[in-house]
């Protein structure tokens, strides 16, 4: 399994035989050019996790592209046809095991109404794992190697942040939602997760297009 990280939350995965996109949002780069994609995945509704204008494009260059998108992002972005991918649900991509879980985005404040979210598990034909929760830290699976950490956000703080880590306890924590930071901010977040973190989980930090095998 390879991650390319496209900017802020999106990411390519990628297999011998399978390709899916996660989250292309407005603070990412780079996934418009892409083609050939087996399934786009689209955690919850706001605009930095999906790019209403780009999105229709990066459709139609993968016209075989399987859309499994949380419902109320699919019914606010009038997309079809989508699989309304909601909590619980499971399906097969190629060689990826794909499950949703969650419900929920997490709260910025009382002033901005809630929506739904779901993170997505990947788990490829080696066992290998891959966890990208959206906005939400509530949902801690097990058994996951790399975690696509959300750096920052108007909903979250470094505590929550540290707890969320220590919970879910990857073997490799992979940086997103960063692109609110600038690089000394970001060096700062990251010295908290690398100092404070669990021992035995490594951190990835990914620039725009750069790759990882997990």
């Amino acid at each position: 399994m390879r991650l390319t990280h496209l900017g802020h939350a999106c990411l390519l995965v990628e297999t011998e035989s399978t390709r899916v996109l996660i989250d292309p949002g407005s603070y990412s780069a780079g996934f418009q050019a892409l083609g050939d994609l087996d399934a786009i995945l689209v955690t919850h509704m706001h605009a930095d996790h999906i790019d209403p204008q780009r999105f229709p494009a990066l459709v139609r260059s993968s016209p075989r592209a399987r859309l499994l998108i949380e419902p109320e992002a699919a019914a606010t972005h009038e997309i079809e046809p989508a699989t309304g991918f909601t909590a619980g649900d499971s399906t097969r991509v190629g060689d990826l095991q794909i499950q949703a879980i969650g419900g929920i985005h997490a709260v910025n404040h009382d002033k901005v109404p809630p929506v739904g979210n779901i993170g997505f598990v990947l788990r490829d034909g080696g066992g290998r794992s891959l966890f990208h929760p959206g906005d939400s830290y509530a949902e801690t699976p097990a058994d996951i190697d790399v975690l696509g950490l959300p750096l920052n956000a108007p909903w979250c703080k470094m505590n929550e942040t540290l707890a969320f880590v220590e919970a879910v306890s990857p073997r490799v924590a992979v940086p997103i939602h960063n692109a609110l930071l600038s690089d000394r901010g970001q060096a700062a977040y990251l010295m908290h997760v690398e100092s404070f973190g669990p021992d035995d989980t490594a951190v990835e930090v990914l620039g725009l297009g750069e790759s990882y095998d997990v």
